[in-house]
């Protein structure tokens, strides 16, 4: 439903600016701050499209908004891959949401099979929108558009036809002043006016198809036809299905009870039992099976048929039974993982899995208050809504620092340091840390960080603005004001005389 408040060659105009914004803003050797300001020249569009009318209401559209800016600001905050690559999740899941224009309260409310239509309108958007803003939203064939048409096409009639003159002379000038053809050739480099154009285009078409669809698209019209009553199975398969789970779960559970929860002292009295056999290996198998059980349940739930008193609570029951053995299960994969960093250490790897875990139980704990209490409808906003927070939350512990910290800690201990793994593939977040940490490491491992740290990070400063970062800048801060011990430190014997 279009509108009319909105006026097609505005969202045009909107897109084209969002798209120049980008090439200037995102071209850049690095993410950073340019991210957050991209984000802004975003929100400031929609502002003025809107005329201050709210799009959803005023608080919500300000939430939304406000959401938003966060995760685009912490790609100005934080510089681990994983950290930045959980944000960019995070901005799709927003955009998604806000395909739908739906208010907070409605999103509560709202099902898993409604946060995934919003994430195909948001594509289908963004994909197809600019051509239907072009070719259907525009009236061409009223009195203005068709003089701006004629307008356009006598532009480009005089540019196609001064090309071939523009050419020559240009080539006549080029050579009768050597700087003039130096600067022309600057100017005209086809390639990179290619790479110009790309992103502008590729942009302000994702852009403009975003702005079609909160703008000209009412996503009711696109609404899932509601499921057959009839379809569905009875509670007795689904409770024969979840009970044969259940005793899977409550049989590995049972036998392996020693060996689940053995920990180290198992591993030590048992021959050929390795670490790495005990705790690596198990500990993903394990995180597998507590993910896979999330959408067990919630598709045998929506598949049962008869919601009577009765059929609920044998649900219940074998489904209750199963989320408590899955939590033993997620128990024993944590102190896998726990018994894995004493003899390893920590990695981005393990600690982002055990964050998954943690969200994981959240989310099993949030199914037992919706689920179990016939508020089903409210578990995605739920989840979703825990996985913002559980994203913020590691952006505030700051992983690598963590895993810099402990694992330094084990190497003043004597255990087993991999100083090439914390300090080259450890991103800016860590450097700080590892600067503290320094003079209690082996002189092997001193040598081996303050190499890599002065590789990495004692370069010149980049100027660009729009890379800037402020886990790079405290990295090359830190770097810089330690600069001369850390070269004594690489290089021990040009410090002897």
């Amino acid at each position: 439903m279009k509108n009319p408040t909105v006026k097609s060659f505005k969202v045009v105009a909107a897109a084209a600016v969002a798209g120049i914004a980008g090439d200037l803003l995102l071209r850049a050797e690095l993410l950073g701050v340019n991210v957050v300001v991209w984000a802004s020249v975003l929100v400031v569009l929609v502002v003025i499209l809107a005329r201050g009318r709210p799009i959803v209401s005023r608080t919500d559209d300000a939430l939304a908004a406000g959401v938003f800016l966060l995760f685009a600001a912490d790609f100005a905050w934080r510089a681990s891959p994983f950290l930045l690559m959980l944000d960019f999740l995070a901005l799709g899941t927003v955009v998604s949401l806000a395909a739908l224009r739906l208010p907070v309260a409605q999103l509560r409310a709202s099902n898993l099979i409604e946060y995934l239509r919003g994430a195909v309108l948001a594509a289908l958007h963004m994909a197809f929108g600019p051509l239907l803003l072009v070719f259907k939203d525009t009236e061409w064939n009223s009195g203005l558009r068709a003089r701006r048409l004629k307008f356009a096409t006598a532009v480009a009639g005089g540019l196609l036809l001064g090309a071939p003159v523009l050419l020559i002379f240009t080539g006549l000038l080029m050579g009768a002043d050597p700087v003039f053809a130096s600067l022309v050739r600057r100017t005209l480099n086809f390639p990179q006016l290619f790479s110009h154009l790309f992103l502008i285009l590729f942009f302000a078409w994702i852009v403009g198809g975003f702005l079609r669809g909160i703008f000209y698209f009412d996503p009711g019209s696109a609404s899932l036809p509601p499921a057959p009553k009839k379809f569905g199975l009875g509670v007795t398969e689904i409770a024969v299905a979840l009970g044969a789970v259940d005793l899977l779960f409550l049989a590995f559970v049972g036998v392996q009870l020693r060996y689940l929860f053995g920990g180290a002292a198992l591993v030590g009295v048992t021959p050929g039992l390795t670490y790495a056999q005990y705790a690596r290996r198990g500990f993903f198998e394990l995180a597998a099976v507590s993910a896979l059980v999330l959408p067990l349940l919630l598709g045998t739930h929506w598949l049962l048929r008869n919601q009577t008193p009765r059929a609920k609570g044998i649900f219940r029951i074998v489904a209750g039974i199963q989320v408590a053995l899955v939590f033993a299960i997620m128990g024993s994969a944590a102190e896998r993982m726990r018994i894995y960093q004493q003899a390893y250490g920590l990695t981005e790897l393990r600690i982002y899995t055990m964050a998954f875990m943690a969200w994981l139980a959240v989310v099993f704990l949030w199914l037992v208050l919706t689920m179990f209490r016939d508020r089903r409808e409210r578990f995605t906003f739920g989840a979703v809504a825990a996985g913002f927070a559980a994203i913020m939350v590691l952006h505030a512990i700051n992983p690598d620092a963590l895993i810099a910290r402990v694992n330094a800690r084990r190497a003043a201990e004597g255990r087993s340091f991999d100083a090439a793994y914390v300090a080259y593939v450890l991103s800016a977040d860590a450097v700080p840390t590892l600067m503290d940490a320094l003079p209690e490491l082996a002189a092997q491992d001193q040598r081996t960080v303050a190499r890599a740290l002065l590789h990495r990070w004692s370069g010149p400063r980049s100027s660009d603005w729009r890379s800037w970062n402020y886990a790079r800048f405290r990295a090359r801060a830190a770097v810089g004001e330690h600069k001369a011990a850390l070269e004594r430190l690489a290089n021990p014997s040009a410090a002897c005389p």
